[in-house]
């Protein structure tokens, strides 16, 4: 960011988009001046004629960098006085306003927004799709790219926590090699948080594999996953095998996609582990799960066990035509 604005507004409550916000302004104005002083308020400690301060001129010249958070607890009198003072502010000063949204000091957003200053808004991702171009624009930050199973694979694996994402691809980038970044490389890193989910347990039972599904059944809940979210994936998982496997023949590529509202790789990972199903096994399992919710609902006695004779079920569901 080159030549940041006098006063930026930054209005979003995701903490991370945030913070990266704020801090690539106080990035922009270091890589100016390296000496810039920076002071980091928080909204509800600021008192009135502390702005004014901060932003009186330097003896020395230096530029400085004022950002208060929290924005939304900041007093009448603060806010009167941050639009006051962004009508003429300091030359050497600049000033970033970091605010949730919301209806609590709504009343400063409105004022400095007329005030003229700059507004810098950062959306929360609340779809699994979102989620999904998040983390490929993380990778592409690093100079990189990564396949939409990886990709996939890697927010089974981590979760919907955007910190702990952009964490995630900056390691794959660091410890991977070559352009391009591939399902592998993300099950190699993360493969033991990968292996509790949900997700993973359903691939292994739907694949057949019932040892090594029983075996993560039994990590996951011993690593804290829900038992309703297990149930979830596998239900999701069946599903996903009659949507597929009952789409007309003649439907190809988008076609197939728009029919069964699921992206081309996920289809053709689907169809692979259609091998071996048939529509009165994927009925059969699916009722199995049906009746593994409720027991893990409070209608059981024991979630692990309905768990585990679930997957038996949908294993031994394979082989029926």
């Amino acid at each position: 960011m080159a030549n940041p604005a006098p006063v930026t507004l930054v209005v979003g409550d995701e903490e991370f988009l945030a913070d990266r916000a704020v801090g690539s302004i106080v990035a922009a104005v270091r890589a100016e001046d390296p000496g810039a002083e920076l002071h980091d308020l928080q909204g509800s400690k600021v008192e009135p004629g502390e702005l004014t301060g901060f932003a009186s001129p330097s003896l020395f010249g230096d530029r400085s960098v004022i950002v208060i958070r929290g924005a939304q607890d900041l007093s009448k009198d603060v806010v009167a006085e941050i639009v006051k003072y962004i009508a003429h502010p300091a030359d050497d000063t600049v000033l970033v306003l970091a605010h949730p949204g919301g209806v609590k000091g709504k009343a400063l957003v409105d004022g400095v927004k007329k005030a003229g200053a700059d507004v810098v808004t950062v959306a929360k991702p609340t779809k699994a799709g979102e989620r999904l171009d998040f983390i490929k624009a993380e990778v592409r930050r690093e100079g990189r790219s990564i396949s939409p199973a990886a990709a996939q694979a890697l927010l089974d694996a981590v979760g919907s926590d955007l910190r702990e994402l952009a964490a995630a691809c900056n390691q794959l980038a660091f410890d991977t090699e070559g352009k391009n970044i591939d399902e592998a490389a993300v099950a190699k890193y993360y493969r033991g948080r990968a292996e509790v989910s949900g997700f993973t347990i359903a691939d292994l039972a739907i694949e057949g594999r019932l040892g090594e599904a029983l075996e993560q059944v039994r990590w996951a809940i011993a690593t804290g996953v829900a038992p309703v979210l297990i149930v979830s994936a596998l239900a999701g998982g069946l599903r996903s095998l009659a949507k597929v496997g009952g789409a007309p023949r003649n439907l190809r590529g988008g076609q197939l996609a728009s029919h069964v509202g699921m992206p081309p790789w996920k289809i053709d990972r689907v169809k692979r582990q259609l091998a071996g199903w048939g529509p009165e096994g994927i009925s059969a399992a699916l009722q199995a799960v049906a009746i593994t919710d409720e027991q893990v609902k409070g209608g059981g006695a024991d979630p692990a066990y309905a768990l585990e004779k679930a997957v038996h079920t949908i294993v031994a569901s394979r082989t029926k035509r």
